[in-house]
């Protein structure tokens, strides 16, 4: 069963520029490790492509690509891109995550 996952036109935006000034693809790799604050943590990568197996969306030209495993966790998800006082980063809304915390980098199930 195909589970969505959405780039927002903002991550798309900025991915853009991190790989056109590290001449690279623009493609952006999500993938989930066990860690963080909350059990588990989000990863961002630029990729050079995707894999046979990974799940592809894409927004204004750029991918997202994320590994089967780690699409159990985050399918359904939106990936944006914010910049506040705080900081500039990618946020994860996450319909999985049962628990977060307050930096917006790991959740729990």
């Amino acid at each position: 069963m195909a589970q969505t996952l959405t780039l927002t036109s903002a991550a798309a935006k900025r991915v853009a520029l991190i790989a056109q000034k590290q001449t690279k693809p623009a493609i952006l790799r999500l993938s989930v490790e066990g860690g963080g604050c909350s059990g588990f943590q989000y990863k961002f990568d630029l990729a050079d492509g995707a894999d046979s197996d990974d799940s592809i969306s894409e927004t204004d030209g750029v991918k997202l690509v994320v590994d089967p495993i780690s699409l159990d966790l985050v399918g359904g998800s939106i990936i944006d891109f914010v910049e506040s006082l705080g900081g500039a980063a990618f946020r994860v809304e996450n319909p999985n995550a049962a628990a977060g915390c307050g930096c917006g980098s790991s959740f729990g199930i």
